[in-house]
């Protein structure tokens, strides 16, 4: 089972279990992480679940979809090259460990 560290911007860290094949949004609002919003469910429509991927995991991760780097140019917080949509990160085995920093508001 793959755990996830969550960042949140005042410094606090925050780990959970996440489920094999499970988004990373997904296991955030299952395990409450404040910060993500997740608005549409995770449907890629909205970018209230946008994250600051940590620079030692990105190139771990498949590359993003148009949509999701259109999505992210219409994001609350600054965009930044480590930006992600945290329910396009599907999680596996091989992404145990996984940090993601929040941005200072979804909204």
């Amino acid at each position: 089972m793959p755990s996830i560290t969550f960042i949140h911007p005042d410094g606090r860290q925050q780990q959970i279990e996440a489920g094999d094949g499970e988004s990373a949004m997904q296991a955030a609002t299952r395990n409450d992480v404040s910060g993500i919003l997740a608005e549409c469910g995770g449907n890629a429509m909205c970018a209230t679940c946008h994250v600051y991927v940590a620079e030692e995991w990105l190139a771990r991760l498949p590359a993003m979809s148009d949509d999701e780097d259109a999505l992210l140019d219409g994001a609350a917080a600054e965009r930044r090259p480590s930006s992600r949509l945290s329910c396009q990160i599907k999680l596996a085995v091989d992404l145990d460990g996984l940090v993601l920093n929040l941005p200072d508001r979804q909204l």
